[in-house]
């Protein structure tokens, strides 16, 4: 009856689906506004099920308003309901893609080595988690994290970057990524603009062109980021990247870092230094951050993706007390906190120094794979390749000197399994870095970055791209 069908083994129910039955001929206009509906008993009957089945199909649609009854008349079609159905809007069909050919030697960059992440002891952190927070704690907790939290890891930065920060200034965030995008928000001055490296990441200046933003770029050479572009300028907020400098490598030097503190002091904005993978120096200490020098005008952002795993989206913004408020308020309706179960998890991390170790050790496996990735690189290439930067990170930039890196080299590329990035895709107009490539090496295992290397230099012989001597 009504043509409706029912399904009796379906995860739906009974009631369910003679409400979803009527509803689309009542949308469809296959039942008109007005049009009187059979009684429950009557339909019920012919379906060959239950009156109360029929009755609480009825009652949401009633419910819903798709219905109305009077005490005494037939169920109706309620009024207006009718939606024209138009057909979906069609493109114009596009070419069957290929598929992806595989990719054996990934160079993507900054991809921690996860095989040797303990990762029992993890699950044991978040069960006890799990086990111990209070009723409390699983609440709205707020915007700024979870203290135990925010209090480890003022104390880690105290003992791996020599930096006094106070618990209280610690905000905690999912990821780099996600402090960025507020600060972006709060630092911008009408008509000032951001300044950026250039290259850099892309997240930052993504998220400020996407909003509109003025962007100024600072040409980098191997000492980091050219702050003598700034003079003269309208400047909302400064990123740099001057521990490491992304993508390639330099370090800032401190009369450039004294220079850039100048002047943010003398035209009020702030420095938003991204310090993204300092814990992996493979000589000395590692860099002291700017905020060591004058932290009054710099907001230090920081990150657990690189050092745990990057789906843990932990990492934490170090915040002058002018910007706080200004961050709580965004944070609150952006979405409000953290899962607190992770982050109670890191706290303890971070306690029993588990962290300490971990990044001990992987700051020697990472160091013995930069050391063989330069090996293999100058046995293929020999002298004709330079690497740029200083000895920290999980990558590096390659120098080709009088070759171009250009489409035609990721499409030849990819079609022989390797991913290897242009550094000119890191520069605002790709026009800037075009002899150098980006290899990243951290996840790779000491196998793998050989035969990438040598498949690699196979590419670049068969494209043209290198010739041996």
């Amino acid at each position: 009856m009504w043509g409706i069908k029912l399904h009796h083994r379906a995860e739906i129910s009974l009631s369910r689906q003679i409400f979803l039955s009527l509803k689309e001929r009542i949308l469809t206009g296959q039942m008109s506004q007005g049009e009187a509906l059979p009684s429950t008993r009557e339909l019920a009957k012919s379906l060959g099920v239950s009156r109360n089945t029929v009755c609480a199909a009825y009652d949401t649609l009633l419910t819903e308003g798709f219905l109305v009854s009077r005490q005494g008349a037939p169920t109706r079609v309620a009024q207006g309901l009718h939606i024209e159905h138009r057909q979906a809007f069609r493109t114009e069909s596009l070419p069957t893609q290929r598929k992806k050919p595989l990719v054996w030697w990934d160079f993507k960059t900054g991809q921690p080595d996860l095989s040797h992440f303990p990762w029992q002891l993890w699950r044991q952190m978040l069960r006890q988690a799990a086990e111990n927070l209070p009723a409390d704690q699983l609440g709205y907790s707020g915007p700024k994290g979870y203290e135990p939290l925010c209090q480890e890891i003022a104390r880690w930065l105290l003992r791996s970057r020599s930096m006094e920060v106070k618990a209280e200034d610690v905000f905690i965030t999912a990821g780099a990524t996600q402090a960025l995008h507020l600060l972006t928000g709060l630092l911008y001055q009408e008509g000032q603009a951001f300044a950026l490296e250039s290259p850099s990441h892309p997240a930052i200046h993504t998220m400020a062109a996407s909003k509109g933003y003025p962007l100024h770029w600072m040409p980098v050479d191997q000492q980091g980021a050219d702050i003598g572009a700034l003079t003269g300028k309208a400047i909302s907020a400064v990123y740099v990247t001057p521990s490491h400098q992304f993508p390639l490598g330099g370090i800032l030097p401190a009369d450039r870092r004294a220079a850039l503190i100048r002047l943010a002091v003398k035209n009020n904005f702030y420095i938003i230094e991204d310090d993204y993978d300092s814990e992996f120096r493979y000589s000395g200490s590692p860099v002291s951050p700017i905020y060591s020098m004058d932290c009054s005008q710099v907001v230090y952002v920081g990150t657990f993706s690189k050092t745990l795993f990057p789906a843990l989206r932990l990492g934490f913004a170090v915040l002058p007390k002018a910007l706080q408020a200004k961050w709580k308020h965004a944070r609150t309706f952006t979405d409000v906190q953290n899962p607190i179960l992770e982050q109670a998890a890191l706290a303890e991390f971070l306690h029993k120094r588990k962290l300490d170790k971990h990044v001990r050790r992987m700051r020697q496996l990472y160091g013995e794979k930069r050391k063989l990735l330069l090996r293999s690189v100058k046995g293929a290439f020999g002298s004709s390749v330079h690497p740029w930067g200083d000895v920290s990170g999980l990558h590096l930039a390659l120098q080709f000197p009088g070759r171009e890196f250009g489409e035609q080299f990721v499409r030849d590329s990819r079609q022989a399994g390797i991913k290897a990035v242009p550094l000119a895709r890191y520069c605002p107009s790709q026009t800037n870095h075009k002899d150098k490539l980006l290899l990243g090496y951290g996840h790779l295992s000491p196998g793998q970055i050989l035969e990438g290397i040598k498949a690699l230099r196979q590419l670049l012989e068969k494209t043209g791209l290198f010739s041996p001597a």
